[in-house]
């Protein structure tokens, strides 16, 4: 054992004795994931402000990213981190079922914010958040947004974090689901947001669609300690380049 791995294996011991583990961060699987299925296009519905967008290219992804954020305060910072990158463009607009407007519940802290209402094991969990506004949102189908966008890339990679409304957005994209190679899907293991789709149900629904599970990366977590919701990593096999 040389003396980087010796000084790696007493960090990750002290760690361990106050509750913490050393491991690669997941966003370093999840960019060998899009490496090896040659994703040139990602498609980012409920950008928030960006963050995932940015932990894409902090990890090394080149490509394209469409991002889509409803909430008009998320939008404008979204804009701001966006403003340098000339292959990452946003769009102002939430994705469902069907075109039109829906009234968008704001939570206290934003990425919380649901067309859904917030169930009490949300509150529960997180006393601290609760829905301290509306806004109207307009609303688009997936399939209709990025068509030009998926004529001109191979390879796209879905991303869907939407606060329980994820069935409504992959019931608005067929076509895209179809093309892509990969998705990232929010899955709640409790629900927490009234109608929102559950992890049995959207894990089902990503095999029948063809695609087979490859990663989880933790989301929220309770203050108890009880995880409540993780994102899955899925791809279409077969696609590999």
């Amino acid at each position: 054992m040389n003396v980087r791995t010796r000084a790696m294996h007493a960090v990750a011991e002290r760690l361990g004795r106050r509750g913490f583990e050393l491991r690669r961060h997941p966003a370093t699987r999840r960019q060998h994931v899009l490496t090896r299925h040659g994703v040139d296009l990602v498609l980012d519905v409920g950008a928030a402000d960006g963050g995932y967008g940015t932990s894409l290219r902090s990890f090394g992804y080149r490509g394209d990213i469409v991002s889509f954020e409803p909430q008009a305060r998320a939008f404008d910072r979204l804009r701001r981190t966006i403003a340098a990158d000339p292959g990452w463009t946003a769009r102002h607009l939430a994705l469902g079922a069907e075109p039109g407007e829906l009234t968008m519940n704001i939570a206290s802290n934003s990425t919380s914010s649901s067309v859904l209402p917030m169930l009490d094991t949300h509150v529960a969990a997180a006393p601290s958040v609760r829905y301290v506004g509306t806004e109207s949102v307009t609303v688009g189908r997936l399939d209709d947004e990025v068509a030009e966008a998926l004529a001109g890339h191979r390879r796209p990679f879905l991303k869907i974090d939407t606060q329980g409304f994820e069935r409504e957005v992959l019931d608005g994209g067929p076509a895209t689901l179809a093309a892509c190679v990969g998705v990232q899907l929010e899955l709640s293991l409790v629900p927490l947001y009234g109608g929102g789709m559950l992890i049995d149900e959207a894990v089902g629904r990503m095999y029948e669609e063809g695609f087979q599970m490859v990663g989880l990366e933790q989301g929220y977590a309770a203050p108890t300690g009880e995880i409540l919701q993780i994102d899955g990593v899925f791809v279409r096999p077969g696609t590999e380049v």
